[in-house]
């Protein structure tokens, strides 16, 4: 499988992704077709736009349900309300993984605070701790989240949920490098540092 990722992982998603070759729908092999509408569209909210695309497509039921079906667990708050602890396919941990590599490190760091910012969430506030042991329902309600808060309610936790060997490589040393992040973090907010 770790040639498939570090394929799919080449491809950033801050850039422009490639376009697969102009080969019709009908002929790909499940495998490519899978990969390619789900690197593309790894939110569930794309859900319906996908299934319509595959509808029309004439894309068998049986490779349009299992495509839906990876769209519809790959949430970290599906994993957390215990959604997912189903077997899983290779496809699923491959697509799930490489999202996840998005949210962590650098740039996981730099995509945090633009969407805390972006939400007018309080940077930190040392009177409000993380929140643990979150349901799904007690991890949509944001009203009491810091951004800070987010790396422990949910960035740090990540590393340990990969699904394939080349993601928790990855994982590793980007979940190292928001450790550091925030012990610095930290020592300026305390003045420390």
């Amino acid at each position: 499988m770790s040639g498939e990722f570090e394929t799919l992982l080449s491809h950033s998603p801050k850039k422009k992704a490639s376009r697969p070759p102009l080969t019709p729908w009908k002929s790909l092999v499940t495998f490519d077709l899978i990969y390619w509408l789900l690197f593309l569209c790894r939110d569930s909210s794309e859900e319906k736009m996908v299934e319509n695309f595959l509808t029309e497509e004439g894309i068998e039921e049986n490779k349009k349900q299992k495509i839906l079906a990876i769209i519809k667990g790959m949430g970290f708050k599906e994993e957390i309300a215990g959604l997912s602890k189903v077997e899983y396919s290779p496809e699923f941990g491959v697509v799930q993984d490489a999202d996840r590599l998005d949210a962590i490190g650098a740039i996981g760091i730099a995509r945090c605070f633009t969407f805390g910012g972006s939400k007018k969430r309080v940077l930190h506030d040392p009177a409000i701790s993380p929140r643990t042991c979150l349901s799904k329902e007690a991890y949509m309600n944001k009203e009491e989240q810091t951004t800070v808060n987010h790396f422990h309610e949910k960035l740090l936790k990540i590393k340990d949920l990969m699904k394939t060997k080349a993601g928790q490589r990855r994982a590793e040393k980007r979940h190292k490098f928001m450790e550091e992040f925030l012990k610095e973090f930290y020592d300026e907010w305390d003045g420390k540092a």
